[in-house]
């Protein structure tokens, strides 16, 4: 192929390709009004939704990475292909036909490559469901499916298809179809040695692997005969320019919008349990491909999850009870970083896989095993701790150790104190000799320069713009002190952005912020000497105009020094707009304030839920549900406020 396509033919692909129909099939993007959606961006790692699409404009950008543009450029930066690329995939999409004029002389790069092998991958998955259905060897593949609870129906739900034993019937057909040698050797369907082309898969059962645009993009083969000269169990397509194992997870094009609906991952470890999942009902399940879940399959995951702070979902690993499955819990832990969402693993007691455990149970079974579903770090936790005999005094010690060795590897700290909690719950020891042993392995260099928890220690030496001297992230050394106690954070972090601008308006004009003085409660506030100010002005009394003493006053009721001299600084600190505030600017701080509030209760209700069997305690989960929605509907209100008051 060689030119350059025509202007009036790009110009027709763009306007028929939905730029917000294209992204979703990598991003769940969520309505943000005006006729705009958003998503989490797929280019850079970030907790809260900052890609925008605006379909009537053709554009998308990113407000933390900056990255942009329209439908092709899109396509050129998450496929890491070219434009001429990205106009072929679009026009192969939506049957447009392109021209190509003034091509130059010599060998030019192949644009439609991806087009012919992905029509190539469609027409052998057609050929093997054919086979599967009327193939003399194919009664096996069928007998196969049948003893595992699939009939005709769900094998072709899922395309499900047989391979000739005849080691060329497949590169007959698709060449007789007009296909090239080339690109089905290119695509993986076909395999060369000395006597010349054959096909890749034989006399095995066949899935076909599909990305979340439902494009074939490879394919899984199962053994099925004594005599294959191939002893593996299953054999999947090599790579590609279509198919990466490491970026593609079974049964997305299924799960996709499950996914996003529902808020929820199930991740399984194979074809027939992914069958198994959506014939029970759970139409979230995915699988990997023949490789361990990896950190470009959590990013799947989290764009179809749209996984960010304010509405966290789930991600549930299914793994067998036995070694292997403890192995692959502690690589997803490893991983667990990656998603904001809960992760959670669900193992059934007696080892069955969902394939066999629907077979032996039914679907209510594999429905009860998603549902029973318990944290990873718990599961994790206990296969650590039962390596260990906790009758004995140094076995507990030892058992300890190596459950604080997890704990100190975990970045998140929102996350540690309950870790601690678990860890002496399970192993039968008090708070305070977890948090004592916690802060010896933190001080302990191997502590920071092996394992997962390398080079992540959250040590600080930047200058706090509270005036606290800067500290190392830990509490100081002192005879008879906590040497975990944590130290008070600078109220100039970004997380207490909101609050310290409501305290400065409210010690540089307190009559703006009196209206509201009934409305906001002391644990609105989440930083110490926030919470102290603030109680101390509600003491004092807000006055209705302005007052110059009136700060004075409230230094006055202070104690600590450190609290006086953080509300000398909110005095002079210049606030985010020019001049004395409007009332709706202070609205807009107090909504915001009071949103971040509605957001910690809707994290403890979610933690409750998490920890509340939906089986057990119906009535309780169907009320903490309740609550969940309503405190949704209020976080929503509280934000159209500040954005109503211009708060980003």
């Amino acid at each position: 192929m060689a030119g350059r396509i025509r202007e009036d033919d790009i110009a027709a692909v763009r306007e028929r390709a939905r730029i917000d129909e294209v992204i979703e099939q990598y991003v769940t993007l969520r309505n943000a009004g005006g006729g705009s959606r958003k998503g989490l961006c797929p280019f850079h790692d970030e907790k809260s939704p900052s890609f925008n699409v605006t379909p009537a404009r053709g554009m998308y950008y990113c407000f933390g990475c900056g990255e942009g543009g329209d439908v092709f450029t899109f396509l050129q930066k998450i496929d890491q292909i070219s434009f001429s690329e990205a106009v072929e995939r679009l026009a192969a999409k939506y049957a447009i036909t392109l021209t190509y004029v003034d091509g130059p002389a010599g060998p030019q790069r192949d644009f439609a490559q991806r087009g012919r092998l992905v029509k190539a991958n469609a027409a052998a998955a057609e050929f093997y469901v054919e086979q599967l259905a009327s193939g003399k060897d194919a009664l096996t593949g069928r007998q196969f499916l049948a003893d595992r609870g699939f009939g005709r129906e769900s094998a072709e739900r899922f395309g499900v298809g047989f391979a000739p034993r005849d080691g060329e019937a497949l590169f007959r057909h698709l060449v007789g179809r007009g296909f090239a040698e080339e690109d089905l050797v290119t695509a993986g369907l076909v395999a060369r040695n000395s006597r010349g082309a054959y096909d890749r898969f034989r006399g095995r059962l066949i899935w076909p692997i599909r990305d979340a645009s439902s494009d074939v993009v490879g394919f899984g083969a199962r053994r099925l005969f004594d005599d294959d000269r191939i002893e593996a169990k299953y054999l999947n397509t090599p790579e590609t320019p279509l198919y990466k194992k490491s970026q593609v997870l079974y049964g997305v094009d299924l799960a996709r919008k499950v996914i996003s609906q529902s808020s929820q991952a199930v991740i399984v470890e194979g074809y027939t349990d992914v069958m198994a999942c959506h014939e029970a009902g759970v139409g979230t399940a995915v699988a990997t491909c023949g490789t361990a879940f990896g950190e470009e399959h959590g990013r799947i995951l989290r764009r179809l999850l749209a996984d960010h702070e304010a509405m966290r979902g789930e991600v549930i690993f299914t793994f067998d009870g036995d070694e292997a499955g403890q192995k692959a819990a502690m690589r997803a832990f490893e991983g667990d970083e990656q998603f904001v969402a809960q992760t959670y693993v669900a193992v059934q007691p007696d080892g069955l896989d969902p394939c066999d455990l629907r077979l032996q149970q039914g679907d209510a079974a594999v429905r009860d095993l998603v549902a029973s579903r318990i944290p990873l770090y718990r599961f994790v936790l206990r296969n650590v701790v039962a390596r260990y005999d906790l009758d004995h005094a140094d076995q507990r010690v030892d058992a300890l150790r190596a459950a604080v060795a997890l704990v100190s590897s975990v970045r998140d700290q929102g996350k540690v104190e309950q870790f601690v909690r678990e860890i002496a719950t399970t192993v039968g020891v008090e708070l305070d000799e977890v948090r004592r042993e916690l802060g010896a392995a933190r001080r302990r260099p191997t502590a920071r320069s092996t394992g997962r928890g390398a080079g992540r220690s959250d040590s600080r030496s930047d200058a706090r713009s509270d005036g606290a001297p800067a500290t190392n992230g830990h509490a100081p050394s002192t005879p008879g002190a906590d040497p975990v106690a944590a130290p008070v954070p600078s109220l100039g972090e970004q997380r207490f952005t909101d609050e310290r601008e409501l305290l400065k308006v409210l010690v540089q004009h307190p009559h703006l912020v009196a209206p509201y003085a009934d409305q906001l409660q002391a644990d609105d506030f989440t930083h110490p000497y926030a919470t102290a100010i603030w109680a101390a002005a509600t003491s004092e009394g807000l006055p209705s105009k302005p007052d110059e003493a009136w700060a004075t006053q409230v230094r006055d009721r202070l104690d600590d020094p450190q609290v006086q001299r953080t509300l000398a600084q909110l005095s002079v600190d210049p606030l985010r707009v020019i001049g004395v505030p409007d009332a709706g600017y202070v609205l807009a701080l107090v909504a915001r304030v009071q949103e971040l509030t509605v957001l910690r209760r809707i994290a403890a209700v979610k933690s409750k839920l998490q920890r509340t069997d939906p089986l057990e305690a119906a009535t309780d989960y169907n009320q903490m549900f309740g609550d969940l929605v309503a405190l949704e509907q209020q976080r929503r209100q509280l934000r159209e406020k500040a954005i109503g008051g211009s708060l980003p």
